[in-house]
């Protein structure tokens, strides 16, 4: 993130460059800045009325000062009506308002902070934070040519430095972690086999100061991972296993385990996928990008828990060697697993992984994956699919979700359907079918979580954006990584 962010208390009518001007619901402007419509005779609010704007959140222009100010420009930004406003609106308010003004060429946008009922200024400042840097986020790593470009270099909010430095702080945490996480996920297979990821995890903890560990395939046989390992065998790039740990400076009062599905390309191997669309499948280790991205910036934090990412990392790929439909493999706990389909390989990195954290005495575990189009069908392009064993923990998510705006939706884990996932040959088989697939897939991964509290993200719908928003551009989003820190911090509060 390049955006620098500070606070300064200036008088509107002094500043240069770009103003950000936040207009109610109806229309009004925020009580914040109403001076500036006396200095511009009237002319703010009569163009307001003019052009429409109703302070619908999202809806953003730009507009001249008339010469009458040293600013070149305003930017007006709706941000909803003062009683029902939220986070996510002054999150999707200021992400669309930052974009809007480097369009326009700002360098500097200067900013006031409204009143958000329940939140102190720190709390909506780092929800301003979080949404101009995710929405002035590009990906342009290989773009010889880079015809336009944000030129926005820094956001000065107008309040007193002291009661907003927190909230800049973690704003910026959680939107290096969002950018790293939608970074991973962008970059093409070719350039990301699970070798590289595991590498920049290690160079990761280097610089955070995390542990790091990381299992080669001669590691992971030695370990008994034989899910990881069917995964990884048909491809020339062989599967691992990362550990990252946070440790706090004294005894920690808990221990969490994140884990995140890795296949940094799916080709749906032996099952192969159709070809339209497959070139997305770069993106099918969305959840190990959020655990990694959520490491970095646990980091950062200081909590008084211990936190584990465990990430399975592998490339799907349909090879003479590649694991086939019928086959039983035996997992990092010793049951045994047959086959169906190989495109149903997500669940299978993560069976062992859940079983190595679960190994390492952590008192909650969360999974991350890109895991079914079953839950795209269930919940949309925006919906997360909930799953999980503990009532206290879903809960717990669900309240994280809402503070960062991401949509997550509690399901059943009904155990009659574990009927459909019975193999004759072996403990379980890795899909129960068609029907209630997301339900069947987070059934099976219950297997592997070896008692402890547990909770599933499905992330396959919000891991990845067809078209750009007031939070970013097409691609990659970094869906998860505030969820977690929100739920970290809680969680850590709470123990």
């Amino acid at each position: 993130m390049t955006i620098r962010f500070t606070a300064e208390r200036r008088s509107p009518a002094e500043l240069t460059d770009t103003l950000l001007v936040p207009v109610e619901a109806g229309g009004s402007i925020d009580a914040s800045i109403q001076e500036l419509d006396r200095i511009l005779d009237g002319k703010l609010c009569q163009s307001v009325g003019d052009l429409g704007l109703t302070g619908r959140v999202g809806q953003v222009t730009v507009l001249p000062t008339w010469g009458q100010l040293p600013a070149q420009r305003l930017v007006i930004a709706g941000i909803g009506s003062p009683e029902a406003r939220t986070a996510d609106d002054i999150r999707r308010a200021w992400g669309a308002a930052a974009q809007a003004a480097a369009e326009a060429g700002a360098r500097t946008l200067y900013s006031p902070l409204p009143a958000v009922p329940g939140l102190d200024p720190e709390r909506v400042c780092q929800a301003a934070v979080e949404g101009a840097g995710l929405g002035t986020y590009r990906f342009l790593e290989y773009r010889t040519r880079v015809e336009t470009t944000l030129s926005l270099e820094q956001v000065i909010f107008l309040a007193t430095a002291g009661q907003v430095e927190r909230g800049i702080e973690r704003g910026r945490t959680a939107v290096e972690a969002v950018c790293l996480a939608r970074d991973l996920v962008n970059r093409p297979g070719n350039e990301l086999p699970p070798e590289r990821l595991a590498g920049i995890a290690w160079e990761i903890a280097e610089r955070a100061g995390l542990e790091c560990r990381v299992y080669d395939r001669g590691a992971l046989e030695e370990l008994g991972a034989g899910a990881i390992l069917a995964v990884g065998q048909g491809s020339r790039h062989e599967p691992h296993l990362i550990h990252l740990v946070y440790r706090p400076a004294g005894q920690p009062l808990a221990s969490v385990g994140l884990v995140g599905k890795g296949v940094t390309f799916d080709t749906g191997g032996i099952s192969i996928k159709p070809a339209e669309g497959m070139e997305r499948m770069k993106g099918d280790m969305a959840g190990a990008a959020a655990v990694i991205g959520v490491m970095q910036a646990v980091a950062t934090l200081g909590l008084p828990i211990a936190v584990h990412g465990v990430v399975a990392a592998a490339e799907n790929m349909p090879d003479g060697a590649a694991f086939r439909p019928g086959d039983i493999l035996r997992a990092l706990n010793g049951k045994t697993i047959e086959v169906i389909s190989t495109d149903a390989e997500g669940r299978l990195l993560l069976a062992d992984a859940l079983t190595y954290t679960a190994q390492q005495g952590v008192d909650v575990m969360i999974d991350l994956a890109t895991l079914t189009g079953a839950c795209v069908v269930a919940l949309g392009k925006q919906g997360t699919g909930l799953f999980g064993t503990d009532q206290d923990l879903v809960d717990a998510l669900v309240r994280a979700g809402q503070r960062a705006g991401e949509k997550l939706w509690p399901m059943p884990l009904w155990d009659e359907y574990r009927e459909l996932l019975k193999s004759e040959h072996a403990d379980i088989k890795n899909t129960g079918g068609r029907w209630g697939g997301a339900i069947n897939a987070a059934l099976f991964l219950r297997e592997f979580t070896e008692g402890v509290s547990w909770a599933h993200l499905d992330i396959a719908g919000p891991a990845w954006a067809e078209r750009g928003g007031p939070l970013g551009p097409a691609g990659g989003t970094g869906h998860g990584v505030r969820t977690l820190l929100y739920f970290l911090e809680e969680y850590a509060a709470r123990s």
